[in-house]
């Protein structure tokens, strides 16, 4: 069935297309069995396509960006998967506008809009992740997030149906929106600076790379903060308090550096991490009877 999938992809898809493909080698985890079939498409006639395809063969259907933020599981993902990434991710700027493709990493877009003379996105620099990601789980940084400087963004459903949506049709909240459980694909995202002093753009974008590294453990593979901070709290905070930093379940590690942070010591799996996830929310529970939620997305079968 998989290899027929392949087969029917590949005479119609510009794009690349493997069959099986390990997901470590698309998460910042560096963990999750493979994928059956993964696509990364070359453009929006590619993502038509696939979307297409798998409602026409009632395939499933799971799209990503470049895995910052995802654990995957050891038994990997079934059905098709569809990666936004270098297809998708020109960047345009007009002034005070600019328009990214969905596959644009968002350290690229604030670098090409502090080059142009254009402020506002300097948060977005240490961000790991694309824009369409970051726009569907309104990722932030420093007290800001994408929502605040988004206008409007671009979107395929998956029948293949393009459509555009205005920032204030839809609803954000911290690190979600309405767009998660949607079906939608963001493809493209307009969002608005304001012109500024590049100088004092690349500084201020210095400045958080420094605090960025020597707040968090960049040495090892992680999927940035693992926990949202519950309202009034610091979710960091709350995991060193309960006892949990540098607790261990097999190669994954609460990292020393900073709490809200799990790493991979070189050979953990989703497994150990997933396993290291709930004991530290048992933990916080215990200590301070709060439930802390998670940040990052989890796909595929997990042994519970």
């Amino acid at each position: 069935m998989t290899e027929t999938i392949f087969n029917d992809l590949e005479q119609v898809l510009s794009g690349q297309l493997k069959y099986n493909e390990p997901m470590s080698r698309h998460t910042s985890w560096r963990v999750g069995g493979p994928a059956e079939v993964l696509v990364e498409p070359s453009g929006m006639v590619d993502i038509k396509t696939a979307c297409e395809y798998a409602r026409d063969k009632k395939i499933p259907l799971t799209v990503i960006g470049n895995g910052s933020n995802l654990l995957v599981s050891d038994y990997g993902i079934k059905g098709m998967v569809l990666k936004i990434g270098k297809g998708l991710s020109d960047i345009e700027i007009d002034n005070e506008t600019i328009m990214a493709g969905a596959g644009a990493k968002l350290s690229r877009i604030a670098a090409a809009a502090g080059a142009a003379g254009v402020g506002g996105l300097e948060f977005m620099a240490g961000i790991p992740g694309t824009l369409g990601g970051a726009v569907v789980m309104n990722a932030g940084a420093y007290g800001k997030s994408i929502s605040q400087v988004l206008k409007r963004v671009s979107l395929i459903n998956q029948n293949g149906q393009v459509s555009c949506q205005e920032q204030e049709n839809i609803i954000f909240d911290y690190r979600s929106s309405s767009l998660q459980e949607s079906g939608l694909i963001v493809t493209e995202g307009v969002l608005e600076g304001y012109l500024r002093d590049e100088k004092q753009i690349k500084d201020d974008m210095k400045d958080m790379g420094e605090k960025r590294r020597s707040s968090q453990p960049l040495n090892y593979p992680n999927a940035g903060s693992v926990f949202r901070n519950p309202p009034g709290y610091s979710a960091g905070k709350l995991i060193e308090e309960s006892g949990a930093k540098g607790l261990r379940v097999g190669d994954a590690q609460v990292s020393e550096k900073h709490a809200n942070f799990i790493i991979n010591l070189g050979s953990a799996t989703a497994e150990d991490i997933l396993q290291l996830i709930e004991r530290v929310q048992r933990m916080v529970e215990k200590r301070f009877g709060i439930r802390l939620k998670k940040e990052i997305r989890v796909l595929g079968r997990f042994l519970r």
